[in-house]
């Protein structure tokens, strides 16, 4: 299995593959305290990344390299990853209490729908088990197909038709209990690429059983998340984190993210949230946030804030300098200590097999 492990920022060494990963210094501890471990994509450097604490007191490192990755679902003992036109589904095939190698959990792959480019966003499993994910190209909310690209289930109401032009960038999805609860577009455009030429102020939220836009006004919105009935999202184009009011549309800061925001999960009274530079790409600048950066005299970071929901503090970070310089999604694995899984760059893949049960005679 590849594992890179890493120190506190005080004694952080750089990684031969351009990769330096420092924390602050709680962070590890408070992983293993949490009894967890997270995953992360970057889709610019095409890998997915697993953190965890180590046994010798320092953060454990996974990765593997996977097209373009994106969004990610945990589900039980499955793991989605959308990458640059499949979406793959990974089992935990290790028996619970029987760790390999110093690994509780290795994930394989089963199975892939291929969807073509989709620009699939955020996914969540919904409470059937089924796979439900935001298809950004077409601007509607999909299911994997067993026999076409994707199954349509949902677009605003302001798409005038279902067409391959990202014309809104719908990007992030609530799940609730009884299905996709709400989605955060980044604007209400009806034309191809439109969305780009209203990007700082024109973002909304829709809640998507009633197709009613609950909120408007906000920049570059993601990652829109329910947790104890209550709303957060990441209001990326201003670099904050808060909740939104759905009966006001009343969007509530929490905390300011030093980055580019997308990717949020949580851990108890703590929120995770990715960060990303990007600082060449036009798509993410003369934003609120350039200026607020600016105020605050800071540059934007690549990496993971975790931040107090009771207080708004960032209580611990996680920063990445070198290749990697934009994220796109996070997620908590709970119960799960040291992550490993089986890519497809080495032979590994052909040498993990586990047989199932008998069928029934």
């Amino acid at each position: 299995m590849n594992m890179i492990a890493t120190k506190p920022a005080a004694s952080a060494e750089a990684k031969p593959t351009g990769l330096e990963m420092t924390t602050s210094r709680q962070f590890t501890s408070w992983l293993a305290d949490m009894e967890a471990s997270l995953a992360f994509t970057t889709y610019q450097a095409g890998k997915l990344f697993m953190l965890s604490a180590g046994a010798d007191g320092n953060l454990g490192v996974f990765e593997r390299s996977i097209e373009r990755c994106m969004g990610l679902a945990v589900s039980g003992n499955s793991l989605y990853v959308s990458s640059l036109y499949q979406i793959w589904r990974f089992e935990n095939i290790m028996v619970p209490g029987e760790p390999r190698d110093g690994f509780d959990a290795c994930f394989t792959p089963q199975m892939s729908y291929v969807t073509g480019d989709l620009d699939v966003h955020d996914m969540a499993a919904d409470s059937d088990g089924d796979l439900i994910f935001v298809n950004t190209l077409f601007g509607c909310l999909a299911k994997p197909s067993l026999s076409a690209s994707f199954t349509p289930l949902w677009h605003p109401s302001f798409l005038s038709k279902l067409a391959p032009e990202d014309r809104c960038h719908l990007n992030g999805m609530a799940m609730g209990a009884n299905g996709p609860e709400y989605v955060t577009a980044v604007s209400e455009s009806d034309v191809a690429d439109g969305w780009r030429d209203k990007r700082a102020s024109s973002g909304v939220v829709i809640h998507v059983p009633t197709g009613e836009v609950v909120a408007r006004g906000l920049s570059m919105p993601h990652s829109p998340r329910l947790k104890d009935g209550i709303l957060y999202l990441l209001n990326s184009g201003t670099g904050e984190f808060g909740t939104i009011d759905p009966e006001t549309g009343t969007f509530t800061a929490i905390a300011f993210c030093p980055g580019y925001a997308r990717g949020l999960t949580f851990v108890g009274d703590y929120a995770v949230i990715g960060l990303s530079m990007a600082r060449d790409n036009k798509t993410f600048q003369d934003l609120p946030l350039d200026g607020l950066l600016a105020e605050k005299q800071a540059d934007p970071r690549c990496g993971l804030i975790v931040v107090d929901l009771k207080t708004g503090d960032t209580v611990h970070w996680v920063r990445l300098e070198g290749v990697v310089n934009e994220l796109y999604d996070v997620a908590l694995m709970p119960g799960i200590r040291r992550p490993s899984l089986v890519g497809f760059k080495s032979d590994e893949i052909c040498r993990v097999i586990k047989v199932g049960d008998a069928a029934s005679a």
